[in-house]
């Protein structure tokens, strides 16, 4: 190859590199606290109430909420899950942080007196260790539970997944969107593909043992990280997270 039909692929190659980090900033940028108005999300805020075929919100739980207020107050919550008693109940709020899994499970498993039913409150995190974590439960045969105007997100309808026994009040707001396998790079995007096929299909053979609907992943696969897919209280009745009608 002559230095010509070098320089030539080095630009090529260089355009493209450049073509990638340009879509990766426009992805952040869609994603920071603040919009402009031609790029700004179009997509109606958490806030605002959601109805059958009007169910894609901004994902930003961290500062704004669904528009139930919730029964009882939890603040900001936790950058790990967190484990605590009140008033007779477990719960167990945050973000599913890496590494979670191991140290919530040793939690579980010291509780005293034992856990049987598991309220959750998280705007998600880290998908395997919620697999983890939801697969731990349903051997425990414990139950889970969202209360009203409470929050289960990202990768924390895979914990109430693992519920032996489910339940959640028709006002808790429970939504599904993209994830991510593993670190973003830039040009090891396309070898990180195959990850991402794995990633989703344990998720998807996680839901089937659960007894839930894989089909709920369509809606996950479609909507992208800076937005949540809240599903509706037909929804989480068709897809089995909860029990139809008798």
């Amino acid at each position: 190859m002559n230095a010509r039909n070098i320089a030539r692929t080095l630009s090529a190659v260089l355009l493209f590199q450049v073509g990638i980090g340009a879509l990766l900033i426009l992805g952040d940028v869609r994603q920071a606290p603040f919009s402009m108005p031609f790029m700004g999300p179009q997509t109606p805020r958490l806030s605002e109430p959601v109805r059958p075929g009007d169910q894609r919100r901004t994902y930003a739980p961290d500062r704004d909420r669904p528009a139930t207020r919730p029964l009882r107050e939890p603040g900001d919550l936790a950058d790990r899950l967190t484990l605590t008693r009140e008033s007779g109940q477990y719960r167990l709020e945050g973000t599913i942080a890496p590494g979670d899994a191991e140290r919530v499970i040793s939690l579980i498993d010291e509780a005293d007196p034992a856990i049987e039913t598991l309220v959750l409150q998280s705007p998600g995190g880290a998908v395997q260790d919620a697999l983890t974590l939801g697969r731990h439960l349903r051997d425990r045969a414990i139950a889970t539970e969202i209360l009203s105007g409470e929050i289960c997100y990202s990768a924390c309808p895979y914990l109430f997944a693992g519920g032996t026994l489910r339940s959640a009040s028709d006002s808790a707001s429970i939504g599904v969107h993209q994830h991510s396998f593993g670190e973003n790079t830039l040009l090891p995007a396309f070898i990180a593909t195959e990850n991402i096929q794995r990633g989703q299909a344990e998720v998807m053979t996680y839901l089937d043992d659960m007894g839930i609907d894989p089909l709920v992943m369509r809606h996950a696969m479609s909507t992208p990280a800076d937005e949540i897919y809240i599903l509706v209280p037909e929804e989480l009745t068709r897809y089995g997270f909860l029990p139809g009608a008798e």
